[in-house]
């Protein structure tokens, strides 16, 4: 009973409490730095055994939050408010699963200030998992904000040649897009007279506030994802970090954006998330066709994986907003496999980095000759990232397609184009980096994955499978939350055809 009351909370602030244990390891010689891997090590693996506890634990038919802590502070309204539901629960569990792999996939590759770079990463996990698991708009700010400090600092100071300025222009436009966020939520507060997200959920906000405060939300969630054309600063912020700056990007911090529109935009303004539907399609298609024609022409690996990254995130906006269960759930479901994917992917390009160091696509070919082992994982993640039938990314993409066809075709027709096109960068990049002739001679003397990197690979590779047959755990953990929430954003905004009427009538009215 006492581990359920605070569970959160333990989840949350484990990861600080090891950054502070390793702040006070002392020396600085190989003994030390070692020392410091391994407490990250193992405070990054007991949180994630803490977060199948609790997953163990969770109700899935319970639509509500649970595991709730409300304390409050501050003033009335405004508190420390811990709980989740079906649809923050398995990004928290998520998050949990990543950092380990993160820990180790830069064991040997980090070896200059190890100290903080591990303190970067563990409180960078306690922001993260905060942002997941917090029930107030403040606090819920402070998480989503706070996260940006450390990885400014592992892009900037772990980073390439130019991660200077790619670390600026990652800081520079999410924090940007969030000043709109944080000026709506003080709206909220000066409206509602609470900051609760339980009790926001219970608001009826105006359709004319609604239509502000979803634009400045937008302006933030949209960054973060990120929704085409505010995607500039991922392609450079992910070539210049290291890679488990890539991975945590990619898999976790993009997929912020996604919870944002799914806790906030569709049941707290379902008048104006019916309004925008069709210019979230319409920017949602735009992305899946244009990322995808950019990423077949990349010669860098790690940004043709971004692009796609962004070409993936199209699918989940689209899904978001189709607002029936399957494209919610569908959006969920490929938010959870995309982190998996692009976090398997990124380690697969950090593999093949730490030995040649080179991200040049051209740098390599006929690896399958020295690799046999990094081929099979490679092409798993590969055939996962385009949607093969039986990985973990057909099923999402499946759920989306089949969920905006419900609501419109044309667009279920472009996003279905788009699969074409991953097809088509996903297998030349395999093509050309695992196969042909090993003519090159720097890779004649390569070697295969390590016991260290085949113990990263493996679990993500059988997971992206084991999803694929069987998405049933992730289905079954979101349906019921997904299920309230459709029902909540249809008799919001009326739902049906007259989606958004209500919201066109006053804005016609205002002159707007």
């Amino acid at each position: 009973m006492i581990i359920d009351n605070n569970i959160l909370t333990i989840l949350t602030f484990l990861p600080l409490a090891g950054a502070l244990f390793i702040l006070i390891v002392p020396g600085s010689d190989a003994i030390a730095k070692t020392n410091m891997r391994r407490i990250a090590l193992v405070t990054t693996l007991a949180t994630f055994a803490l977060s199948l506890v609790m997953w163990g634990r969770f109700d899935p038919l319970d639509p509500g939050f649970q595991f709730v802590q409300n304390i409050e502070m501050i003033t009335p309204g405004i508190g420390y408010r811990m709980g989740v539901d079906g649809i923050s629960i398995l990004f928290i569990v998520l998050t949990a699963l990543l950092l380990p792999a993160c820990i180790l996939s830069c064991w040997k590759s980090v070896d200059v200030r190890v100290r903080e770079y591990m303190v970067a990463f563990l409180v960078l996990e306690t922001f993260m998992i905060g942002v997941f698991a917090t029930l107030d708009l403040a606090v819920f700010y402070i998480f989503f904000e706070g996260g940006l400090i450390p990885m400014f600092l592992i892009i900037g100071v772990w980073g390439g040649k130019k991660r200077i300025q790619a670390s600026y222009k990652f800081f520079f436009y999410t924090f940007t897009g969030s000043i709109l966020l944080l000026l709506a939520i003080m709206a909220m507060y000066w409206e509602a007279g609470t900051l609760d997200i339980v009790q926001l959920l219970k608001y009826d906000f105006s359709p004319e506030m609604q239509f502000w405060l979803w634009i400045a939300f937008f302006a933030s969630f949209a960054v973060k994802l990120p929704m085409w054309p505010l995607h500039r600063w991922l392609p450079e912020a992910h070539v210049e970090a290291p890679t488990a700056g890539s991975v945590i990007l990619a898999a976790i911090l993009l997929k912020m954006g996604g919870y944002g529109f799914l806790r906030f935009s569709l049941p707290m303004f379902p008048d104006a998330s019916a309004y925008f539907a069709d210019f979230v399609f319409f920017f949602s298609v735009v992305a899946i066709i244009a990322t995808s024609l950019i990423a077949l022409v990349q010669e860098d690996m790690k940004k043709l994986i971004a692009y796609s990254s962004v070409a993936h995130m199209g699918y989940v906006t689209m899904g978001i907003f189709a607002a029936n269960q399957l494209g919610v759930q569908g959006a969920i479901f490929q938010m959870i496999s995309h982190g998996l994917v692009s976090a398997a992917l990124f380690l697969s390009v950090g593999v093949v980095y730490d030995r040649m160091h080179s991200r040049e696509i051209s740098a390599y070919g006929g690896l399958v000759e020295r690799m046999p082992r990094y081929a099979v994982a490679f092409m798993i993640f590969t055939m996962a990232n385009i949607g093969l039938p039986g990985t973990s990314g057909f099923v999402g993409e499946f759920l989306v397609l089949i969920g905006i066809f419900q609501v419109n075709i044309w667009v279920a027709a472009g996003a279905a184009f788009g699969i074409i096109l991953s097809a088509g960068y996903g297998l030349w990049l395999y093509r050309r980096v695992i196969f042909g002739a090993l003519e090159k001679e720097s890779l004649k003397a390569i070697l295969d994955l390590d016991r260290r990197e085949v113990a990263i690979l493996l679990p993500l590779a059988a997971l992206i499978i084991f999803f694929g047959f069987y998405p049933a755990p992730i289905l079954d953990a979101t349906a019921a939350s997904v299920a309230a929430l459709v029902e909540q954003y249809a008799a919001g905004s009326g739902s049906g055809s007259g989606a958004g009427a209500g919201l066109v009538t006053t804005i016609s009215g205002s002159g707007g």
